[in-house]
């Protein structure tokens, strides 16, 4: 309900500022504050652009842990963790947020499978720490999932958030202390 009436909030701004400047330059063509209120809508949508694009995770080489099959799953993950910010931020409907976080999990547990047996057939000494690791994030959507039958839009907020920050700090963190002992071992 708050997306919706932010966005009517920002509908109902921009029918002003529409109306405002029309009316400025039928009083006179040469008025400033009709044209400043021209160059105000003009910016909006770079504006919206800018704002948004800060939402999503962009992919940086940094993230590469130097493994490729690794490394095109995370890039998949964030994909997935931007699709999911869509649906939140967009209020496409309750089902394609649904669709999308289901999705993110399903491979999210696929990807933690391949990269655990990895390390196990490996024998990453840290393995149960990592897997733990894993455990607790899977734990803590599965919280979210509780808290969104409660409140949907709340719940998805929290989990966009935790997504985002847990991943690229996992990457960089952990999956790039595994990765080295793996590349040691002839993993690419």
């Amino acid at each position: 309900m708050n997306k919706n009436l932010s966005m009517f909030g920002v509908a109902l701004l921009m029918l002003g500022l529409i109306t405002a400047a029309i009316l400025g330059l039928m009083a006179g063509p040469t008025s400033p504050l009709a044209w400043a209120l021209v160059a105000i809508l003009v910016a909006i949508p770079f504006i919206h652009r800018k704002l948004s694009a800060k939402k999503f995770i962009v992919w940086k080489d940094a993230y590469n842990v130097g493994i490729d099959s690794i490394d095109q799953q995370h890039r998949k993950l964030v994909n997935l963790i931007n699709q999911l910010t869509t649906a939140v931020d967009y209020s496409t409907g309750e089902n394609f947020e649904r669709e999308a976080l289901a999705e993110l999990v399903d491979y999210t547990k696929t990807h933690f499978s391949y990269e655990e047996a990895l390390m196990e057939d490996n024998g990453y000494p840290d393995f149960e720490a990592h897997r733990a690791q894993h455990k607790a994030m899977i734990a803590e959507v599965d919280k979210v999932l509780a808290e969104y039958e409660k409140d949907h839009d709340k719940a998805m907020g929290h989990a966009v958030d935790y997504l985002q920050g847990w991943l690229i700090n996992h990457i960089n963190g952990t999956d790039k202390q595994y990765s080295s002992f793996l590349i040691d071992k002839g993993v690419r």
